[in-house]
């Protein structure tokens, strides 16, 4: 999974230009049309993408049977393995723009679906055209709202879409190639944030395209809403969840529901695409919240406040954790060796000689060996020397994406069976998320590679063996 954000910081894309109602970029540090220099920008949100992790090293040795030894990682733990730069990144903020672009309905027109092609031949003019039948369409026209800033987010690499976001291949691992099906739409979604305090940032299913168009054809999901106007689904839909008591250590997973083209809230569909919509949920809203997610059908974003993340651990605080947790000198049982968590300015790459590793059916924490093979029962199930628990023995590694944290509490549990460790609270509650895969799948999945937890509880308590415990 890739998202990219436009690299053009402070100045209009050349779409910008051609579009009045589209002013402005969407960067990580856009300037206020009141900011001062040396001012902070106005920050609306950040879009954090739940990671994928592509792994190697040692497949071809599990595969064959034989004891797998330590494999190189490269995964969305904070940032992409060959960095953020330019237009990829894993983490992206939402900031005020130097011209408002966002838009809202005026008018509609009642027409015939022959006719729709030369009805929105307007580029200036933002439209969506809900085909009826082959002989009625229903136009509805956006006017230019100069109260809110618009973003969206899709797969296209076209310039109307800020956030461009590419599938991930269940478990981790980029969907790469020709062969690989997008199941992203192109204009997947908009975001619209209000240019005042307090700032509220509500989601819309479908973008926008290049003739500033969106269109929903004979057999996409459609309706009249009571009040006569029309509302829809995208095929794909984009589904939300809301966090029960907010993104804080007494969060629980919400409720998903699915978000139409007008931002109304519904129950999900039987399955992905099916045309039937779901009830609407009339005390819900489309306000993103903090620890609101978004699923897209392929990808899955996690929308942080401001606010929010002035309660999340800082970079600094998670390295202050490492290196406490690294003067304990924890030991191997077994070897006797010290380990150490490796820092993270050494890239992930294999593990080194002190890294630690994990049973993850027990939690005991060992160095790196090669014994306990149980081929019976796979290539890379072992035997706890201590316990004598059966299970995957994998490398621990320290979450760095501190967006993705729940409190600043210590290390001390690690998602299985990827090995990514953070505190008990962040842990439990990924835990128990269930993320869409497919047209009616769920599955909890770690947030920093995106694998699918296994056990029980789908993590474990860490042991060390010494003063940590």
């Amino acid at each position: 999974m890739v998202l990219e954000g436009n690299p053009e910081v402070g100045s209009p894309r050349t779409s910008d230009l051609q579009h009045p109602g589209n002013q402005g970029s969407c960067v990580l540090s856009s300037p206020s049309e009141d900011a001062q220099p040396g001012e902070e920008p106005i920050k609306y949100g950040e879009l954090i993408v739940l990671g994928c992790c592509e792994e190697g090293g040692e497949e071809t040795k599990a595969q064959r049977g034989e004891v797998a030894g330590p494999r190189a990682h490269s995964c969305y733990n904070g940032c992409l393995a060959s960095g953020d730069k330019g237009r990829r990144r894993s983490r992206l903020a939402l900031s005020r723009r130097p011209h408002a672009n966002g838009v809202k309905p005026d008018v509609i027109h009642h027409i015939s679906t022959p006719l729709v092609s030369k009805a929105l031949s307007n580029r200036g003019q933002h439209s969506i055209s809900y085909t009826l039948s082959r002989s009625h369409s229903v136009i509805v026209e956006y006017t230019h709202d100069g109260d809110t800033d618009m973003f969206q987010i899709g797969r296209s690499t076209e310039n109307m879409i800020d956030f461009v976001v590419t599938d991930t291949s269940p478990g981790g691992g980029a969907a790469e190639g020709p062969s690989a099906q997008s199941t992203i739409s192109r204009y997947a979604c908009r975001i619209l944030c209000d240019r005042r305090p307090p700032y509220t940032a509500r989601i819309y299913a479908a973008g926008f395209d290049a003739s500033s168009n969106i269109f929903l054809g004979e057999r996409a999901a459609k309706w009249r809403t009571p009040d006569g106007l029309m509302d829809g689904l995208t095929t794909n839909g984009v589904l939300v969840m809301h966090p029960a008591g907010g993104f804080s250590e007494d969060s629980a997973p919400g409720v998903w529901r699915e978000i139409s083209v007008c931002g109304n809230v519904y129950t999900l569909r039987d399955s992905r695409s099916a045309q039937q919509r779901g009830k609407l949920v009339e005390n819900e809203s489309n306000v993103l919240q903090d620890g609101s997610l978004i699923d897209l059908c392929g990808a899955t974003l996690l929308w942080r406040t401001p606010a929010g993340l002035l309660r999340a651990p800082t970079l600094k605080q998670l390295e202050a954790q490492r290196q406490e947790a690294n003067a304990a000198r924890p030991q191997c049982p077994v070897g006797l060796s010290t380990l150490a968590f490796p820092s993270p300015a050494r890239g992930r790459t294999a593990p080194d000689k002190q890294q630690p590793w994990v049973y993850v059916r027990c939690g005991h924490v060992h160095g790196y060996h090669g014994w306990g093979c149980r081929r019976e029962r796979g290539p890379q199930e072992r035997e706890c020397p201590l316990c004598r628990l059966v299970g995957p023995y994998v490398p621990l590694w320290l979450g760095q994406e501190a967006g993705l944290c729940l409190d600043p509490g210590p290390p001390s549990h690690a998602f299985a069976p990827c090995g990514h460790v953070c505190s008990e609270k962040t842990a439990r509650y990924w835990a128990q998320t269930p993320l869409p895969h497919g047209t009616h799948a769920f599955h909890a999945a770690c947030p920093f590679c995106g694998a699918w937890l296994t056990g029980e509880h789908g993590c474990v308590r860490l042991i060390f063996q010494g003063p940590l415990d």
